[in-house]
């Protein structure tokens, strides 16, 4: 990864990490569990997702790395980076998530005490790897994806925060939130 690269998977995370700790900061109980309607999410349930996606996400990219370097991996991989980043911020075309990343109830402390646990990890992997990434890839479980290099997969764990700290944004501003 370049030094360039670096900078803005750094900020990517940092960036998503901020927003959603400020997104639940504040947030009482009745609007942790509040949901919009029956087959929605909560915030609760959002901030928990999110955790459970960025370990997920980070394991896939451990995994790539693992891997054997592949050859042509520039033309498996080529115009994803820039895809990952618009497509995740964009909220209209909704994703059915693996009912592995599906909550299971975790409280608010210990949902934002594993996430970051977790985070340090990723940042500091992010900040101190020294393999090239892109070289190392790993076919996501989306057909809309398909192969990601691990690069991708880094970006992916930021852009995957920021669509669902949309999301819980979309919660809070549901007419019927709790004040």
């Amino acid at each position: 990864m370049t030094a360039e690269e670096r900078a803005h998977a750094m900020k990517m995370l940092e960036a998503a990490e901020k927003e959603y700790l400020a997104s639940i900061r504040d947030v009482n109980d009745a609007q942790w569990g509040w949901k919009p309607a029956p087959e929605r999410w909560s915030v609760g349930e959002t901030a928990e997702h999110i955790l459970l996606g960025e370990a997920v996400i980070f394991r896939s990219l451990l995994r790539a790395i693992q891997s054997p370097p592949v050859p042509d991996w520039e033309s498996k991989t080529a115009g994803k980076t820039e895809f990952l980043e618009r497509a995740l911020l964009d909220r209209r075309q909704k994703a059915i998530s693996p009912p592995s990343l599906h909550p299971q109830g975790l409280s608010r402390e210990e949902t934002v005490r594993r996430f970051r646990e977790q985070r340090v990890e990723i940042v500091k992997f992010a900040a101190e790897t020294q393999v090239f990434l892109q070289e190392h890839t790993a076919d996501h479980p989306f057909p809309l994806f398909n192969t990601l290099n691990g690069y991708q997969w880094l970006i992916l764990i930021a852009g995957h925060t920021m669509r669902h700290n949309l999301q819980i944004a979309e919660v809070k501003a549901t007419p019927g939130y709790p004040g």
